[in-house]
C-alpha cells in the first residue's frame, strides 16, 4: 500500500502503530582448552560490557529520534550484560520522507523523528559447549517504537556495531491508527523485505533467507557469512600452528555449529 506524505501524517490523533525490531547476532569461536574458553568469555564480557552496550543503544535512540528517559544496566556474574532504555518522542512533529523509504538507515548522527514512548533493550549470552571446543556469544537487541519512524532505520548501525557470523532479524507492525476520516491504517510504510534495509555491501557478505507473512505485517530475515576463514574462528592463535587434519576437523566443527544456529535445529554430526 503506497501512501502519500499527507496520508502518512494527517491522522486522527497520534500514530498508534507499534513497530518492533528484534536483532539477534551470534559470534562463534573455537577454543581448544578450558583456559582458552574462559579467556574468550572474559574477552567478550570486556568487549560488550554494559557501558559499551549503553553507548550503542544511545546511538540507536539518536537514529530513531528518541529522548532517553531512563537507563537500567547491569554486568552479570559470571558473564553477560543487560541494558534497558526507556525513550520518548523526539522534538519535531513530522518525519522526513526518507523515514518511510525501504532503504538502509544512517550510521550515528543527529536524526530527529517523531516517536512516542517506547523502549530499547539489549541482553548478551556468552556460552560454550561443555565437551567440545565451540564457544558462542549471542546478543539480543529489541527496539520497539510507536510513531512514524520505523526501528528498521537503526538496523544498519546495529550490524556495524557487532562483529557477527550469523544474524536473525524479526520485524512486526501491530495495532492500527486512523486517518482524519476514521479509516484504519494497519501499516504506514511500504516493506517487502528486511533485506532492503541492509546495505548492498553487507548483503554481499551473507547468505540470506526470508520468511515473511505479508498479510500479518510480520517479516523475518536470517543471514550467515558466506566466506569462511578459519583464522577468524580461532582465539589466540592462527591456523598455521595447526596440522592440516586439525584445521579440517575444526573447520567442520565450526561450520556445523553455524549451520545449526542458522537453520534453528540440531543436526547429526557425521
Amino acid at each position: 500500500m503506497t501512501m502519500t506524505t499527507e496520508q502518512r501524517i494527517t491522522l486522527h490523533g497520534f500514530n498508534n502503530l507499534t513497530k518492533s525490531l528484534s536483532f539477534n547476532m551470534y559470534d562463534i569461536c573455537f577454543t581448544k582448552t578450558k583456559e582458552e574458553r574462559e579467556a574468550y568469555i572474559k574477552y567478550i564480557d570486556q568487549q560488550y560490557n554494559a557501558d559499551r552496550l549503553t553507548a550503542i543503544l544511545k546511538s540507536v535512540a539518536d537514529i530513531i529520534g528518541a529522548y532517553v528517559l531512563n537507563i537500567a544496566k547491569q554486568d552479570y556474574e559470571p558473564q553477560g550484560s543487560s541494558v534497558t532504555m526507556l525513550v520518548s518522542e523526539g522534538p519535531i512533529e513530522q518525519a522526513p520522507d526518507e523515514s518511510f523509504e525501504e532503504s538502509p538507515g544512517p550510521l550515528p548522527k543527529a536524526v530527529a523523528m517523531h516517536l512516542n514512548t517506547s523502549h530499547i533493550t539489549v541482553h548478551t549470552y556468552p556460552e560454550y559447549h561443555p565437551d567440545e571446543g565451540i564457544s558462542t556469544f549471542r546478543a539480543d537487541i529489541d527496539v520497539s517504537t510507536c510513531g512514524e519512524i520505523s526501528p528498521l532505520k537503526a538496523l544498519n548501525y546495529l550490524i556495524h556495531s557487532f562483529d557477527t557470523d550469523i544474524m536473525t532479524m524479526d520485524y512486526r507492525v501491530r495495532g492500527f491508527t486512523r486517518d482524519i476520516n476514521g479509516h484504519k491504517l494497519f501499516i504506514d510504510h511500504d516493506i517487502s523485505s528486511i533485506q532492503n534495509y541492509i546495505p548492498p555491501e553487507i548483503q554481499d557478505q551473507y547468505q540470506m533467507i526470508d520468511v515473511n507473512v505479508y498479510q500479518e505485517n510480520i517479516f523475518h530475515t536470517k543471514c550467515k557469512l558466506s566466506e569462511f576463514d578459519l583464522n577468524n574462528y580461532l582465539f589466540g592463535y592462527t591456523k598455521d600452528t595447526l596440522s592440516k587434519e586439525e584445521q579440517l576437523e575444526i573447520e567442520k566443527s565450526v561450520k556445523w555449529e553455524m549451520d545449526e544456529i542458522f537453520y534453528g535445529k540440531n543436526m547429526v554430526f557425521a
